[in-house]
């Protein structure tokens, strides 16, 4: 099968209103962003979404409004962060409609190597096609290139999704590993190392959603001189949305700078930045000097 997820595909955040209940209004003026950037897909449910803090009903209407907004434009990426097979398949039937799956392995048991074969072979056999996110920061989960290379055998799973640092060694590692597959490998890390990973065969990055159209115009020209200039000037702010428990405000703070959404509400346990924090940020948006956010319709 081949992959459908490539090129630049933003992680939404989930905007919440001051209450903390969902501000859809809000995302779908975050997902009209994205396509007015030029991105290539736009993904749901990773860790940049809050995932850990949304329910099983505000995921299907999230999904169903950013589906109903993209109309078809570009794939949706729904990611699947359960802690066994069965809970697994159970996200994996309420993102039938998704055009692919960005799948965790589970974490709070650590599975070994032919338990994780098992458990992606499960999960691709049910649903849309499969991307497999190495993520062991995130799960304390290891996934060495031979057994990326196990999981690329498996029908349905078409692609992986690197954050294994350093994630660019590793990348050119796979993709050397499965060059004669038809099988996609991406980075992720909020991309702060994507022209290296590019530079490995990485035929796509997943960062967060605050920065698409700054980012895009890099990836479209990522070999010359002055896209690595316009790159590392947007370094701190790359680096400012990776900050430890404070990640996702600071993503979100970002999007109400820039008129995108309304808040930059965070559920709990997720962090908000001190008046330190964010007056660096407005320094770091001030050096940017950006220009003027994509016009969408609200």
């Amino acid at each position: 099968m081949p992959h459908t997820v490539h090129g630049l595909v933003p992680i939404l955040a989930t905007p919440f209103l001051p209450d903390g209940s969902l501000d859809l209004p809000s995302l779908r003026g975050l997902v009209e962003f994205q396509l007015a950037s030029g991105v290539e897909g736009v993904a749901v449910f990773g860790m940049a979404s809050e995932n850990f803090a949304l329910t099983a009903a505000e995921r299907a209407v999230i999904l169903r409004e950013v589906i109903e907004v993209v109309a078809g434009a570009v794939p949706v990426v729904a990611g699947v962060a359960a802690t066994s097979t069965v809970t697994a398949l159970e996200q994996v039937e309420a993102f039938a409609d998704a055009s692919a799956l960005m799948v965790l392995p589970p974490f709070m048991v650590k599975p070994g190597p032919a338990q994780l074969v098992d458990f992606y072979a499960s999960v691709a056999a049910a649903g849309p096609e499969v991307m497999v996110q190495d993520a062991p920061g995130a799960t304390g989960v290891a996934m060495p290139v031979p057994l990326i290379v196990e999981l690329a055998k498996l029908p349905g799973v078409t692609s992986v999704k690197v954050e294994s640092p350093p994630t660019a060694p590793k990348v050119a590692a796979v993709v050397d590993a499965v060059a004669d597959a038809e099988f996609a490998v991406l980075g992720g890390q909020n991309a702060q190392f994507c022209l290296a990973e590019y530079a490995g065969g990485a035929v796509g990055t997943m960062p967060a959603c605050e920065f698409p159209d700054l980012l895009a115009p890099v990836l479209a020209d990522w070999r010359s001189t002055s896209a690595r200039a316009a790159f590392t000037s947007l370094l701190p702010l790359i680096l400012c949305g990776l900050q430890q428990g404070i990640a996702w405000a600071i993503h979100k703070e970002v999007l109400v700078r820039r008129g995108i959404i309304a808040h930059a509400t965070v559920r709990s346990p997720a962090g908000t930045p001190g008046r330190a924090t964010l007056a660096e940020l407005d320094a770091v948006l001030a050096d940017l000097a950006l220009p003027p956010t994509p016009e969408v319709t609200r």
